[in-house]
C-alpha cells in the first residue's frame, strides 16, 4: 500500500485566509458586495462567495451605487485607492499585511527619489499593484538574467540609490540567485527580504517532501502563482502534478509510486486538501485490492470443460439460508454464495432466486478433489450494469440507486450490481457533512468517470441536484411576476433579512418586510424551516435576484389607524420612548404618535424626562395625522387648557 504525506504547510496562509474571513463577514454585514478581482486564485472559494452574492468586478467604475468592495488580498495601486474616494463606496480593505508592508517600502523610498527593482511577475495583480504605489519609478524582472540585463545596460543612473523588494511568492532559489547577482559591497543598493515567511516555509517543505517522494501532488488554483511555484520546486524533484481538486485525481496515472506527497498553494481551502487525501487513499487501496487478485493465475486453473471466470448456465435445484445449489452441466456439484448472490444484507437467497430458475453465473472458484465449483450471479450482474454504467456516461443519463455504505472520501451506490463511488464533493451534501446520513438512501446520479479496465465508476449526486436546480429557476422565471404568491422555506437567516426557497430557487424578504413593526433581527417573525406564504415585490432576472414581501396590507396598523380614530379623538396611550424634543407614545401596536416637548404641558417644559417616563400611561388629544408620511402629532397640553378653559366659565 503506498505511503501519503500531506506537508505540515500546505494550505492557506494567514494574508489569504483573512482575506476571504472578511470577505464573508461583508456579506453579512452589507447587502450588495463585490470584490476587485476574484478575491484569491482558488475556483472553489469564489464559487462559494458567488453563490453567495458576492460579485466579481473587474474596475471600480462597474459598481453600483453603495456596493461595498473588498479589495482582495494581492493589494490594489495608489490610483485606486483614489478612485474608491471619489466613487463614494463603502470598502473593506482585505489587503495581505504583508503585502502592504511593500507598499510602505516602495511609497517611501520612491518619495526620497530613489529607483525601485521588483523580482516578481509583471502580469500578477500583486506586482501591478506595487508598481502602482512606485509612480513609474521601477523596474520589474522576473529572473536573474533579466537583472543582469538591467544592470549591464545601465537602465538606471549608476549613482541612484536602488531599493529591492520581491513578490511575497516570489521562488526563494531564483531569489537567492538574483541575490549574488547584485553588485558586491554598492551603499546605493539595499535589499528588502519581503517574500512571505509561510512562503518560504512552504516552498522549503514541497522541496524536502517530493525529493524522498515518487510522486507529488501539488493543490491549488491553475492560476495561483505561490501554486505554480511550488509545482516547479516539486517537479525538478519527481513526477508532479497540479490539481485544483479531488475529482481530477481520477484522470492521473498513479501507477509505480510507492510515496506519494501532497502539499497545497496559500489559497487553497483546508477541506479540499483533505478530500484529495481522502480521495488518494481510497484510490490506492482500491488499486491494492486489484493487484491482489491474480486473475492470470486464476484462469490457468480448470478442471474437464469448466474453467474459473468462465461464464455458464446453472439450474437452481435447492435454496437454504446461506446459499443457492445450482446444476452447471458437468459433474460438479455448483454452489453460489449468499454474498454472491446480492450486495443486500438484508436480503435471504429465496428472497433473491427460486428452485427452477435458470441463472447466468461465473465460475469463480474450483474444487479438484472434492468436485465443486464455487460460483457468482453477482459478477454477472456487475458486468450487465457495467454496460448500462457506460451507455449512461456517453447519454449523460440519470441513474437510480441506493446508497450501500459510507467510505473514505465518500459513499458506494451500488446500481445493477456495480458499485459506483460518489466523492463527498459530489455527494451534494454540505461540506462537513456526516456521510453516514446517505446510507441506505435511494439517490439520483449522473456517472462522471468510468474505468473499463478496472471496472471502477465515479457518480455525482450534487449534478444531478444542480440540474434539477437549474431547471426549476428556469421554470420559475418563466412564470414569475410581480405580485405573484409563492408558499416556500425559509432557508437561513441574517442580519438583513430572510432567505426563502421557492422551489429551486432563494428570494429574500428584506426585515423591513417582514413586519409592520420595526424589529431588531428576522428570528423574532420566522426561524429557519419555517413554511411562510410570500409574494414577489421585485425581479432582477439578470443578476438572479427576488425581491419577498411578507407582510399583509390587511395587517397594516395604519389602515386600523386609519378607520377608528380621527383628528380631535381623546385616548390613552403608552409612552414608549423619550427624546429631547418629546415623547413617542404608542396609540395601537404598530403605530406611535409623538407628543412635542411643547405639547407636554400648559408651562414651559425644559426636560421631558421632568413630565413623563417609559412605560406611563397617558391622556392625549389627537391634534394632526399625516398617513402618508405615517406621523401622528398628540397633545397632552390640549386636554389641559379645555380644562382650565371649563374651570375659567364655572
Amino acid at each position: 500500500m503506498a505511503e501519503i504525506t500531506v506537508a505540515e504547510s500546505a494550505g492557506f496562509c494567514f494574508g489569504v485566509d483573512r482575506a476571504v474571513k472578511l470577505c464573508y463577514q461583508a456579506l453579512e454585514q452589507h447587502p450588495h458586495v463585490a470584490t476587485l478581482g476574484p478575491i484569491i486564485h482558488n475556483q472553489n472559494v469564489v464559487d462559494d462567495l458567488t453563490r453567495r452574492g458576492a460579485r466579481i468586478v473587474d474596475s471600480i467604475a462597474d459598481l453600483q451605487p453603495d456596493e461595498c468592495v473588498v479589495i482582495r488580498s494581492h493589494g490594489v495601486s495608489a490610483a485606486v485607492y483614489d478612485q474608491l474616494e471619489q466613487a463614494g463606496n463603502p470598502y473593506v480593505d482585505a489587503t495581505c499585511p504583508f503585502v502592504a508592508k511593500i507598499h510602505r517600502i516602495v511609497e517611501e523610498h520612491t518619495r526620497a527619489g530613489d529607483f525601485i527593482l521588483i523580482a516578481g511577475d509583471a502580469n500578477h495583480p500583486e506586482v501591478a499593484a506595487i508598481v502602482g504605489h512606485c509612480k513609474g519609478n521601477c523596474f520589474v524582472f522576473e529572473s536573474e538574467e533579466a537583472l543582469n540585463n538591467f544592470f549591464q545596460k545601465k537602465l538606471v543612473n549608476s549613482r541612484k540609490r536602488l531599493a529591492i523588494v520581491a513578490q511575497t511568492t516570489y521562488n526563494i532559489l531564483v531569489w537567492e540567485k538574483c541575490l549574488e547577482a547584485l553588485p558586491k559591497d554598492n551603499p546605493n543598493i539595499m535589499v528588502y527580504d519581503t517574500i512571505c515567511h509561510a512562503t518560504q516555509v512552504r516552498q522549503s517543505d514541497a522541496d524536502k517532501l517530493s525529493r524522498k517522494s515518487d510522486l507529488m501532488i501539488i493543490v491549488g488554483g491553475r492560476h495561483s502563482s505561490n501554486t505554480v511555484k511550488l509545482y516547479h520546486v516539486c517537479n525538478r524533484n519527481c513526477r508532479s502534478y497540479h490539481i485544483e481538486n479531488s475529482d481530477e485525481l481520477y484522470t492521473l496515472d498513479l501507477g509505480n509510486a510507492e510515496k506519494i506527497g501532497i502539499t497545497a498553494g496559500a489559497s487553497t481551502p483546508a477541506h479540499i486538501i483533505k478530500e484529495v487525501q481522502q480521495t488518494m487513499t481510497e484510490i490506492m487501496d482500491n488499486n491494492a485490492v486489484e493487484e491482489d487478485i491474480n486473475f492470470a493465475e486464476a484462469l490457468d486453473q480448470s478442471f474437464k470443460k469448466i474453467h474459473t471466470g468462465e461464464k455458464v448456465k446453472g439450474t437452481v435445484c435447492s435454496v437454504n439460508d446461506s446459499e443457492a445449489i445450482v446444476d452447471v452441466g458437468t459433474k460438479h456439484t455448483g454452489y453460489v454464495p449468499r454474498s454472491e448472490l446480492t450486495d443486500d444484507a438484508s436480503k435471504k437467497p429465496s428472497d433473491v432466486v427460486a428452485v427452477g430458475d435458470v441463472l447466468d453465473l461465473i465460475v469463480t472458484k474450483i474444487n479438484d478433489q472434492e468436485g465443486i465449483v464455487t460460483l457468482s450471479k453477482k459478477k454477472v450482474d456487475e458486468m450487465k450494469g457495467f454496460e448500462e454504467i457506460i451507455k449512461a456516461k456517453d447519454e449523460e443519463a440519470v441513474l437510480e440507486g441506493t446508497v450501500s455504505a459510507s467510505v473514505k472520501g465518500g459513499v458506494i451506490i451500488n446500481y445493477a450490481g456495480v458499485r459506483v463511488f460518489i466523492p463527498a464533493s459530489q455527494s451534494g451534501l454540505p461540506r462537513g457533512a456526516e456521510m453516514d446520513s446517505l446510507v441506505k438512501t435511494t439517490q439520483r446520479f449522473v456517472i462522471l468517470e468510468v474505468n473499463e479496465h478496472r471496472r471502477r465508476a465515479v457518480g455525482s449526486i450534487k449534478a444531478v441536484l444542480k440540474a434539477e436546480k437549474d431547471a426549476a429557476k428556469e421554470a420559475f422565471w418563466e412564470t414569475a411576476e410581480v405580485g405573484k404568491t409563492y408558499k416556500g422555506e425559509v432557508k437561513s437567516l441574517t442580519s438583513y433579512g430572510a432567505f426563502v426557497d421557492l422551489g429551486g430557487i432563494d428570494g429574500m424578504v428584506h426585515i423591513s418586510e417582514l413586519s409592520w413593526k420595526r424589529i431588531k433581527h428576522p428570528s423574532e417573525v420566522v426561524k429557519v424551516g419555517d413554511y411562510i406564504e410570500v409574494y414577489i415585490k421585485d425581479l432582477d432576472k439578470e443578476n438572479n435576484r427576488i425581491s419577498l414581501g411578507y407582510k399583509k396590507q390587511e395587517d397594516n396598523p395604519w389602515e386600523k389607524f386609519k378607520a377608528n380614530y380621527k383628528v380631535g379623538d381623546e385616548i390613552d396611550a403608552t409612552i414608549v420612548s423619550i427624546t429631547p424634543f418629546g415623547a413617542f407614545a404608542q396609540i395601537i401596536d404598530g403605530v406611535d404618535g409623538l407628543i412635542h416637548i411643547s405639547q407636554l404641558a400648559d408651562k414651559r417644559v425644559e426636560n421631558v424626562k421632568d413630565i413623563v417616563s417609559v412605560g406611563d400611561v397617558v391622556r392625549v388629544k389627537i391634534i394632526d395625522i399625516d398617513i402618508e408620511n405615517k406621523r401622528i402629532s398628540i397633545s397632552m397640553r390640549a386636554l389641559l387648557e379645555e380644562d382650565n378653559d371649563a374651570d375659567y366659565e364655572d
